[in-house]
């Protein structure tokens, strides 16, 4: 016959002694003091822009195009939809790209311009944005003049790097008896990437482009060399498009408080827009 298991009571747990309670207590401190200083700048400027823009936002600001310098009234419609049309054909270019270098560096990791492709990703994701706008410049300005689609060149090139390093690092995370189940069943190499783990993989790609486009929207320097601006309201990509980061930078530098007040609205809108993209990914990223 066998004897029942003994039970072993567990030790009781031990206090701290006085010392390292206070360590304790002094350590958590200084936790949440970094806390507050990372946190402090970002309601310091939401505060600010609450303060001075929040009255410039009405139905004129998003119906109306701005008015001539000096005057009352007025809004960012040109610039808001310039936004819009500029990332909508950045995001197909970051997209088609950017998910593209992530499943070859992450589903072909033994191919001979591995090295290669992710030593490109790694130098794009470290160039200025304000060089990236030079390059869309002397690619499309130069022999078209200065359009919406030279600024959304600038944005996609901005967006690549990202969307990159997002698809690889997701992929990696689909497991390999996945692949390894589709290739049992003969279908080849790329169709089981296409069809079985780009699905898997889906909610985190989604995720990585919407904190791209979130990265992207808040650049002015770029479109200073291409979109270049217009005071009216432009949907045609290739003539030269508003975009509300330039509206913000014109507003911001002029000479009167009636365009600082506009410009400071959009800032506030800007932001927002930003904060909750970056909040759905983070929220679609948690619950896939």
């Amino acid at each position: 016959m066998t004897s029942a298991p003994t039970r072993v009571a567990a030790p009781a747990g031990r206090t701290l002694s006085p010392a390292r309670r206070i360590q304790n207590t002094v350590m958590g401190g200084l936790i949440l003091l970094a806390t507050l200083l990372v946190v402090a700048p970002l309601i310091l400027i939401f505060f600010y822009l609450i303060k001075e823009g929040v009255g410039a936002i009405n139905l004129d600001f998003f119906t109306k195009v701005p008015a001539p310098e000096g005057e009352t009234g007025g809004g960012l419609a040109n610039a808001i939809l310039g936004s819009i049309e500029m990332l909508a054909l950045a995001s197909v270019i970051g997209v088609l790209v950017g998910v593209s270098g992530g499943i070859f560096l992450s589903e072909y990791p033994r191919h001979p311009l591995m090295p290669t492709v992710r030593m490109i990703s790694d130098v794009l994701a470290g160039i200025p944005a304000i060089v990236m706008g030079l390059v869309a410049y002397g690619l499309i300005v130069l022999q078209f003049g200065f359009s919406g689609f030279a600024g959304a060149l600038a944005l996609g090139f901005l967006m690549i790097p990202i969307v990159v390093r997002t698809t690889e690092e997701v992929l990696k995370l689909v497991p390999l008896t996945v692949r390894e189940a589709g290739l049992a069943l003969g279908l080849p190499k790329w169709l089981v990437t296409l069809r079985i783990v780009l699905p898997a993989a889906a909610g985190g790609i989604v995720t990585g482009v919407m904190l791209a486009l979130a990265r992207v929207a808040g650049e002015a320097a770029p479109l200073l060399f291409t979109a270049f601006g217009n005071s009216g309201i432009n949907l045609d990509p290739s003539k030269p498009m508003s975009a509300l980061p330039l509206e913000i930078y014109r507003g911001a530098t002029s000479a009167y408080d009636e365009n600082q007040r506009l410009a400071k609205a959009g800032a506030l809108l800007l932001i927002t827009l930003i904060f909750l993209t970056s909040l759905l990914a983070r929220r679609a990223s948690r619950r896939k």
